[in-house]
């Protein structure tokens, strides 16, 4: 009876102890397994904040492209806007050119309308200026230079020369030949200056002064004006400003002569305008100085065609000389 007893008591305790383990582990194993999930979900929180930080940036990057680029675009626009104003306006002044200068392809229809237009602007010589002129007869005959007609009433000249790389290197020798051939016209003047369409003297010695007429200083002007290259902006502007403000006294007689290709400057108008203020109407309804041009068709003769620049320079020039007592010669041919 006792042996029984005792058998079953070892039974009871033994279950129990392998009930006990097997329910402690089961407590530790999730223990364990909820301690380490914040780590897991803290280290996936930074991993996404650092992207969405990136992705941040790089919208802000892609919104001040966007900008620029929406700046650059209005920019193009109002570049767009100007260059059709001008594109239309250069229209305007080609139409308006072209039927002027289509009788200039042949030679005899050119002289033709120089001396028409020469012979309508007459003008009267000083007593000293018939007496220089009848005791020396120009050297160069009427139909050899275009300047020949026009009619030189005047005491002093001022020439204003184009010495832009065009007018250089393609026309240069014209340039002198037609130089030359207007001193040549005038015998005998009481002053001369030379300055390019810039206003820049030819010879700084004499800026604000005349140069002294005669034999020699006329050829060392000459000589001078072979390798006259200075910086030009191919507007005469400038150098019509500067000869009437500097030069001009009331009682003298001055003729500007310019001479130049292309026109790069602003609005024709704007030019015109501004001459007329500088160069006022005086007595008897004579502006303060006379103005003359001669127009070199460098830019006529281009192999793609007419360029818009050269025929703003005729507008301008042919309005100018119109305007204030002078005459436009526009030649048809850029060599001697």
């Amino acid at each position: 009876m006792s042996k029984k007893k005792r058998s079953m008591e070892i039974f009871s305790l033994s279950f129990m102890d392998c009930i006990c383990c097997g329910f402690g582990a089961i407590i530790l194993l999730f223990v364990l397994s909820k301690v380490s999930e914040p780590v897991v979900i803290e280290e996936v929180s930074e991993d996404l904040s650092g992207i969405l930080q990136k992705l941040e940036e790089e919208l802000h990057e892609i919104r001040g492209e966007v900008a620029v680029m929406n700046r650059e675009m209005e920019s193009k626009k109002e570049q767009l806007s100007e260059e059709k104003d001008k594109l239309a306006r250069l229209q305007g002044d080609l139409s308006e050119v072209l039927g002027e200068f289509e009788s200039s392809q042949q030679d005899s229809s050119v002289q033709n309308s120089i001396e028409g237009t020469m012979a309508k602007a007459a003008q009267s010589l000083t007593e000293e200026m018939k007496r220089l002129y009848a005791q020396q007869k120009p050297k160069v005959k009427p139909k050899e230079s275009v300047i020949g007609g026009i009619p030189i009433d005047s005491e002093y000249i001022i020439f204003i020369i184009d010495t832009s790389g065009s007018m250089f290197n393609y026309c240069w020798p014209m340039v002198i030949k037609k130089f030359e051939e207007t001193l040549e016209v005038y015998p005998k003047v009481k002053g001369i200056q030379v300055m390019n369409d810039m206003g820049e003297y030819m010879f700084t010695g004499y800026k604000n002064r005349w140069i002294p007429d005669g034999p020699r200083l006329r050829g060392e002007i000459v000589k001078r004006l072979t390798t006259w290259n200075a910086f030009s902006n191919s507007s005469p502007v400038e150098g019509i400003q500067r000869a009437v403000k500097t030069y001009y006294k009331p009682g003298t007689k001055i003729s500007i002569y310019v001479f130049g290709d292309e026109f790069m400057g602003g609005s024709v108008q704007s030019v015109i305008d501004y001459v007329d203020r500088i160069n006022k109407i005086g007595e008897g309804g004579q502006r303060m100085v006379r103005i003359h041009g001669v127009g070199f068709p460098i830019q006529f003769s281009r192999p793609d065609g007419i360029d818009a620049t050269g025929i703003r320079f005729a507008t301008l020039m042919r309005a100018l000389c119109h305007r204030n007592g002078g005459t436009f010669v526009g030649l048809n041919s850029h060599t001697p």
